[in-house]
């Protein structure tokens, strides 16, 4: 069987199991349709949460964010599992306590404020459709490679997935299909990573195969890596080169952007009691896990396969004195199949600038060492393979490893469900924003349920078609989509959370001026460098660490902002009234242990 059909079999499955749970768990309540009646058991709501964070992100970039960066990008993994903590500790029981729907509806009564609830729903929009953006290009991505169709159609495909079971099923279809996409994406994430460790280690855990022995060389296994990348001139992979504070900062932005994600944060509304909250936090930890640290191995083995795959004499230690891959043997050696294919979609680019009928892979800026002698000797004009994103480093390891048909079809599975699932979960959170919070919080109370629950759906398929739109055409911050997301979820969500929760002194005016000036400072800061989105492609200043103020990176500055977001709010409330007192009784109700067991009804 052709890998095209295989492709088709397995996405055709999946899809089939999305589309019969969305029918069985159809959504016929308003309360089903934002909490799923919250009803959720906590271990399924763990693995719908896991689904819910491991996004394209997760799955299809992290580990080509590690292969290419190494030890420094260990950040990515280190901030987001860290926010599941501070999410676990500080927020998700509390929050499952007050017994709210949505984040802006928590932010509105804690501050009672229509205006403190508008604001919370400007920040979780600009926050979830900046993220949906990454998603929808990662579902057009997958499909392009593996149905051999175009990225927009693509993109089409997804969109049509997603508001099937999306708007039909809402949060009590998106659990349980966000469960099914957890197991299809963990099994397409393990499965090749076993098959690489083994035959790279001999070690059937990666975890461990990382750090045992190259079956080739009887190295350890990031000696032999280290060596391979410094000699094609790279900077040795298990070296820290940025600036630490940079990555204290960044990790840091990570963890309480995390924590502030409203996607995320809905779905501890979903179980039945205030303990379970808690419970759920921990097992998504455990379910993270799973991916997670098997994604450095992912990233490290994906690496190697790469350079030994250009240079095949880089397996033995004998990098340069076998010939590298030639343009002859990518059209046709069937190993190389994957180079071709992924040429397709344009994240793959090669050519031959010496005309030698080679395509040689190395850093043409080294100016010492095995690349620079090897260039000097060949005569050599540059890098010929100049493009290889990050992006196809987890989709395209089954085949550079030149693993099975089928292990192939499951990581294409894999890809999408973890693209959907993300894209689902936040486009719950926009729909419930506009529905619950706007239409009926703030324009027509008087809302009936059937009303209610039509303009959640009416809302979900508007927020899907521009979801698409932007996937198709991107504006020119997308590619910081990640960071903006993030550093904004961290500098307004996360402390007006926290202050909610911990704090009785802060008031309405705290809480509005404190996430006003922390989202504020946070995008300028972040469009500063990235360029404004209105003048597209232009920058204010040249994104260097030279121009950043005190060296701060602009993905690291949402702790900047969520500092700025607690001083304003704090400053603001101590020189205005303090809260009226059933507020600050409800603070203390929120956090008094007793009665764990229950919570407050909506």
């Amino acid at each position: 069987m052709d890998q095209f059909t295989l492709n088709l079999i397995f996405i055709g499955a999946s899809f089939a199991l999305y589309f019969g749970i969305a029918i069985w768990a159809r959504a016929g309540s308003t309360a089903e349709f934002y909490a799923a009646n919250r009803g959720v058991h906590p271990v399924m709501n763990g693995m719908a949460t896991a689904a819910d964070w491991m996004s394209a992100a997760s799955f299809i970039s992290m580990a080509g964010l590690i292969a290419f960066t190494g030890y420094d990008n260990s950040t990515y993994l280190m901030g987001w599992t860290g926010g599941y903590v501070l999410l676990a500790m500080l927020l998700a029981p509390y929050l499952r306590k007050f017994g709210k729907f949505t984040v802006p509806e928590f932010i509105g009564d804690r501050f009672y404020s229509k205006t403190a609830r508008i604001i919370g729903v400007i920040c979780l929009l600009i926050i979830s459709i900046t993220y949906v953006i990454g998603q929808m290009e990662g579902v057009g991505i997958t499909f392009a490679r593996y149905l051999e169709v175009s990225k927009e159609t693509g993109l089409w495909i997804g969109a049509a997935v997603v508001f099937a079971y999306a708007v039909l099923g809402g949060m009590k279809g998106v659990t349980y299909t966000q469960v099914a996409q957890y197991i299809v994406l963990i099994i397409a994430y393990t499965i090749p990573a076993v098959f690489i460790s083994l035959a790279l280690t001999s070690n059937f855990l990666p975890q461990l195969g990382l750090f045992g022995s190259h079956d080739g060389s009887g190295m350890e296994f990031l000696t032999k890596l280290d060596q391979v990348v410094t000699d094609l001139g790279f900077k040795a992979y298990t070296e820290h080169n940025g600036s630490t504070l940079n990555m204290v900062l960044f990790t840091l932005a990570l963890m309480i952007g995390t924590a502030g994600l409203p996607h995320v944060i809905i779905r501890f509304f979903t179980v039945p009691k205030v303990s379970d909250a808690r419970s759920s936090a921990g097992w998504a930890l455990v379910f993270i896990a799973l991916l997670y640290t098997v994604a450095p191995a992912v990233g490290s083995m994906a690496r190697l396969n790469l350079s030994t795959t250009m240079w095949p004499g880089a397996a033995t230690g004998e990098t340069y004195s076998q010939p590298a891959v030639s343009l002859a043997d990518i059209e046709t050696k069937p190993e190389l199949n994957w180079m071709r294919t992924w040429a397709k979609t344009g994240l793959l680019k090669w050519e031959d600038l010496n005309g030698d009928g080679l395509i040689q892979y190395y850093n043409d800026k080294a100016t010492e060492g095995p690349a620079a002698e090897m260039a000097a000797a060949q005569g050599l004009k540059g890098n010929e393979l100049p493009t290889v994103s990050n992006d196809i480093m987890v989709l395209a390891n089954p085949e550079i490893a030149n693993l099975p048909g089928w292990v192939i079809a499951i990581v294409a599975a894999g890809g999408l469900a973890a693209a959907l699932s993300t894209a689902a979960g936040l486009l719950l959170a926009i729909s419930g924003a506009v529905s619950h919070d706007l239409i009926k919080g703030a324009i027509n109370p008087g809302i009936s349920e059937k009303s209610e629950l039509l303009a959640a759906r009416i809302s979900m398929g508007v927020s899907i078609l521009v979801a698409t739109l932007l996937g198709l055409n991107p504006p020119g911050f997308a590619a910081q989509t990640v960071a903006l997301a993030f550093g904004l979820a961290a500098s307004s969500i996360f402390p007006v959370l926290m202050m909610g929760i911990f704090s009785k002194r802060v008031n309405k005016q705290g809480a509005i001026w404190g996430m006003i000036a922390g989202m504020i400072s946070t995008l300028v800061y972040i469009f500063t460098y990235k360029g404004w989105f209105f003048i597209a492609g232009t920058n204010m200043l040249e994104d260097t660490a030279a121009n950043w103020i005190f060296g701060i990176a602009p993905a690291s500055f949402g702790v900047v902002g969520a500092a700025i977001n607690f001083a304003v709010a704090y400053i603001v409330s101590g020189a205005t009234e303090e809260p009226p007192a059933h507020v600050q009784e409800l603070v203390e109700s929120i956090r008094v242990p007793k009665g764990a067991g229950a919570a407050t009804h909506h």
